[in-house]
């Protein structure tokens, strides 16, 4: 089992920046393909970066260059940082857990937090 903890949300202007993370629990972390999913009202839950065990990131094409996903096993911990925000990243924020090969499917992810708002006012 694994439970994550997103903290790091909150209430910014457009062109500001912020920083999520998300705290997991257990001893096997560093083997776990992590993943940062938004969801806006009305909307379908959609992938916005991930990372594997061995650090490869992807991105979705609305935030690339903007926001950098990052982990530190060592403090079982991952991050988003997010700059440049824009009115449509606002959004609940999931961290999300998997274990072994990369996914960019919600479907494909076993363990989830419970959500951080980022509200970006324009």
């Amino acid at each position: 089992q694994v439970q994550l903890v997103e903290s790091g949300g909150g209430l910014v202007q457009a062109g500001g920046s912020l920083r999520l993370s998300c705290a997991a629990s257990g001893r096997t972390f560093s083997s776990y393909t992590m993943g940062w999913f938004r969801q806006a009202p009305g909307k379908q839950r959609e992938l916005v970066a991930g990372i594997t065990p061995g650090g490869s990131t992807d991105y979705d094409d609305s935030v690339k260059g903007r926001f950098t996903i990052s982990r530190d096993n060592a403090k079982n911990t991952v991050y988003l940082q997010m700059n440049s925000l824009k009115p449509d990243d606002t959004a609940v924020y999931y961290c999300a857990a998997r274990y072994g090969l990369y996914s960019d499917y919600p479907a494909g992810y076993n363990y989830w937090g419970q959500g951080t708002q980022v509200t970006v006012s324009s």
